[in-house]
């Protein structure tokens, strides 16, 4: 029992009587009375006793939540092999030293890039900046959540994320937070930030969009090869010595300087100690290698390359994720929407394909049709938009293009079962977008469709006939015109097998590829084709048809590169006649021949001809082209180098000028039409006494032509002969005559020896031998020069006058006057010497360097 005292002091338990005692027996006797002890307890030390227990277990309890929360909270180091990025790491000392408002800083990029590194690094070495700071993994809300939740039981503030971001934002002190893997683009972060004026955040993220945040921000990218050899060494336990570092630099190369990769790879090679043969393997194993987690490592990140960015494809809705996939079968840069938006309207010619041969490049198609079929931009936006969410793919603004990873590109081919069809069906929609295209898309051409039609044939792309031959146009207009010559000789074969060698098909075939001949330098092999195509258009349609004239055109440009002026200028002149009848004076066909016309009159030395009927074609294709029409562009460069001829060398300098900005926008650095006006550039400085300006750019040209033409071809061996013009203007006399020797036996093989090339070189190696002093040798092949130049040029023409001249100062400098005096003629001696003065700077270098348009 128990009783509880009226003062509520004390409670007392009592414990009860015992019952009476059992019977007796013969042996015993009676049994006692039972009495339980009575005990007192009172209530103040039992309440006293559970409160100590109590208080006791919620401290040990607090205690523990405080420990775990300091442990999640806490940013980790960064890796010990971490090195580089000092570019990004001091642009976020500078942005963190400011005052008076909160800095958000957001690090954004693709998956394994390193950009959680570089924060923790950043972290590290400025640690001492901040009273306070926070780690928070940001990849789902509830882990968000954890995080803001523990920042509130640090400090015991409460128990909630709510009470975590009051405390952020009522603690007026310079705290840091650093929210990692922000990548989901679901998640509203902006929730989650504290809203104050005060504080310091870091936010890493695959999604670019997170820079609405951002005070500042960096695209982590690739690393800078020294640092990504500095970290494949590190990682693989490697020394740096000459040799390592060799081998290093091309295995991080092949790793496209990716960080995540570059570790794996490390990993992989201290496991083996074998530097010099992981390239092989990789290249062999590539998947294989990337997707392997490495047993030990350097720092605390769960996913190899390939599952990190496997990660990011799984939340792809499916439309997204096709668009990555298809994407990954065109070459990784460049990618325009313009080629999705081309393709979507091709109309189906008669001697294309039908819709059921490229049924599947339609249905790709239709995920950015509106229901009406036009294309859809928003559609084709929220796809690339979601890819982009996850830095799977990315976008260049200014150009207006989406480029791959070169790594993310390999890793999404090995996500498709069947390579093959997307192959085709990316090779189909390239050719229906060339189909379609607007005409003279330069840009399109030479910078966007090459690589991917590259690619296309490398990967043997299954495509209708007319889309090989759009990609041998591609090529033609991109300067490409040894691929474009060998693509257009397979159409043909292909052709003349199933349409014969009359149809209109083949000849237009043959056409092209005659053009490709002539700027390829096989100028009688693109002649006799010409003469076929010819003599077939005639028959089929008659002398005044556009094709027909066309061709003979063509023909005549031919004759010109084989330097039959006379010939080419006579027919040029018949076309232009006909064109004019047919088409009327402003067509661009009629124009096109006047510009060729005007080009025979500057090979026939009549300049100032030339000039004018240049600067009628220019006014006219400005108004009916623009001015920045590859055809007014290259008339443009024709009318310079008539201002230098007839020594308006500043005007000269100035148009070209204005070409080769144009042209390197539109059509690239390494486009021919370029190269060509950078020569003429050249000359225009060397005309004006620039050398070494002139020196320079004849260089640059002089590489690229070997590395795109060959060291054989006419135009290569032109410009290498305009570099030894500037040796000699430099007073390099010796290594002109070395280079110009070269170039001469080049040109007697390749041309001959009776071309107006050769002959130029000819009479430039002679005047190196004179300025060397070695008078007989200049003047013997003077000699030959000028008979050769009688006969193919005539007497009266420029370079013939020129020869001439030279070989008259050859005579005077042996002393014999009187054979000087005969060659000029003593009655026309004044007549000579003021045609020499005339032509002083002009040099045929200029008229045979433009590359006539086909």
């Amino acid at each position: 029992m128990f009783s509880l005292d009226s003062d509520f002091q004390s409670l007392h338990i009592t414990g009860g009587h015992g019952g009476s005692g059992g019977p007796a027996h013969l042996q015993g006797g009676t049994g006692g009375v039972g009495q339980g002890p009575i005990v007192h307890i009172t209530a103040s030390q039992l309440i006293t006793h559970n409160l100590q227990a109590t208080v006791a277990t919620d401290q040990a309890l607090r205690l523990d939540n405080i420990r775990a929360a300091q442990i999640a909270s806490h940013c980790p180091p960064p890796s010990r092999i971490f090195c580089g990025r000092e570019d990004i790491l001091t642009k976020m000392h500078q942005f963190f030293s400011g005052t008076g408002t909160q800095h958000i800083y957001v690090l954004h990029g693709l998956g394994g890039a390193g950009k959680t590194q570089i924060a923790l690094k950043f972290i590290n070495k400025s640690s001492s900046r901040f009273a306070d700071i926070f780690f928070i993994d940001t990849s789902t809300v509830a882990t968000i959540e954890t995080g803001l939740k523990n920042i509130a039981v640090l400090k015991d503030f409460g128990n909630s994320p709510q009470d975590g971001l009051l405390w952020l934002t009522s603690k007026v002190e310079e705290w840091l937070l650093f929210f990692d893997n922000a990548d989901d683009p679901g998640i509203n972060l902006n929730d989650y930030i504290p809203q104050c004026k005060h504080g310091n955040i870091i936010i890493t993220s695959r999604n670019p969009g997170m820079c609405v945040y951002a005070g500042s921000d960096s695209l982590v990218s690739d690393m800078e090869e020294e640092d990504a050899v500095t970290l494949l060494l590190k990682s693989a336990l490697q020394k740096a010595t000459s040799r390592t570092e060799q081998i290093a630099a091309k295995i991080v190369k092949a790793l496209h300087h990716l960080p995540l990769a570059i570790i794996q790879a490390g990993a992989f090679i201290s496991k083996s100690r074998n530097l010099d043969g992981y390239l092989v393997l990789y290249l062999k194993n590539q998947a294989r290698l990337l997707s392997e987690k490495p047993a030990q490592s350097h720092d605390h990140y769960a996913w190899t390359v390939y599952t990190t960015w496997q990660m990011s494809f799984d939340r792809l809705t499916p439309p997204a994720a096709m668009f990555l996939q298809y994407c990954s079968f065109f070459h990784y840069n460049g990618i325009s929407e313009e080629i999705f938006r081309y393709a979507s309207r091709y109309r189906f010619p008669s001697t294309g394909p039908s819709k059921e041969e490229v049924q599947e490049p339609l249905e790709f198609l239709s995920h950015f049709l509106q229901p009406t079929g036009e294309w859809d931009s928003l559609q084709f936006l929220d796809a690339t938009n979601e890819v982009q969410s996850y830095s799977l793919i990315s976008f260049d603004a200014e150009k207006k293009l989406f480029f791959i990873h070169p790594l993310v590109h390999a890793w999404g081919q090995g996500t498709v079962q069947n390579s093959k069809r997307h192959v085709s069906i990316m090779g189909s929609i390239l050719g229906m977008a060339i189909s379609e295209r607007s005409q003279w898309d330069a840009q399109l051409a030479s910078l966007l469709l090459c690589p991917h039609i590259e690619l296309a044939l490398q990967m043997d792309a299954q495509v209708a006939l007319t889309f090989r031959y759009q990609y041998a146009l591609i090529f033609w207009e991109a300067g490409k015109y040894k691929h474009a010559g060998e693509l257009l000789e397979e159409v043909r074969q292909k052709q003349t097998q199933v349409l014969g060698e009359d149809h209109p098909d083949t000849l237009q075939t043959m056409t092209d590829l005659a053009a490709s001949y002539l700027a390829l330098g096989e100028h009688k092999k693109g002649k006799e084709l010409e003469i076929i195509v010819l003599e077939k258009r005639k028959q089929g349609r008659g002398e005044d048809d556009s094709h027909t004239l066309r061709t003979m055109g063509n023909l005549a440009n031919s004759y010109s590169a084989l330097g039959e002026y006379n010939r080419a200028q006579e027919l040029k002149s018949v076309v232009l006649e006909k064109r004019k009848q047919v088409l009327g004076e402003d067509h661009s066909d009629t124009l096109r021949a006047m510009g060729d016309l005007a080009n025979s009159y500057s090979d026939l030395g009549e300049h100032q001809r030339a000039q004018e009927l240049m600067s009628v074609v220019l006014k006219k294709q400005k108004q009916l082209l623009g001015e920045d029409h590859p055809h007014t562009l290259h008339t443009m460069g024709n009318l310079a180098n008539s201002y230098l001829v007839l020594g308006e060398h500043q005007r000269a300098q100035e148009l070209n000028s204005v070409v080769l900005k144009k042209q390197k926008q539109l059509l690239g650095e390494d486009h021919p039409d370029t190269l060509l006006t950078m020569g003429n550039l050249a000359s225009s400085y060397s005309a004006l006494g620039e050398h070494h300006k002139a020196k320079e750019l004849r260089s640059v040209v002089l590489e690229k032509r070997k590395q795109f033409l060959g060291e054989d071809h006419p135009h290569t061996l032109r410009t290498m002969g305009n570099l030894a013009s500037s040796y000699s203007d430099l007073g390099e006399h010796q290594k002109a005559k070395e280079l110009k020797s070269v170039v001469l036996e080049k040109q007697k093989q390749v041309l001959g020896e009776d071309h107006p090339d050769t002959l130029l070189t000819m009479g430039n190696l002679a005047s190196s031998y004179s300025a060397l002093g070695e008078h007989h040798k200049a003047k013997e092949l003077k000699s030959v020069v000028l008979e050769k130049q009688k006969q193919v040029l005539g007497e009266h023409h420029p370079a013939t006058l020129r020869t001439m001249g030279n070989l008259a100062n050859s005579y005077t400098a042996l002393g014999e006057h009187q054979r000087a005096q005969e060659l000029m003629g003593t009655n026309r001696n004044t007549f000579w010497m003021s045609m020499i003065q005339m032509l002083f700077w002009m040099t045929m270098i200029q008229m045979l360097q433009r590359l006539r348009s086909m």
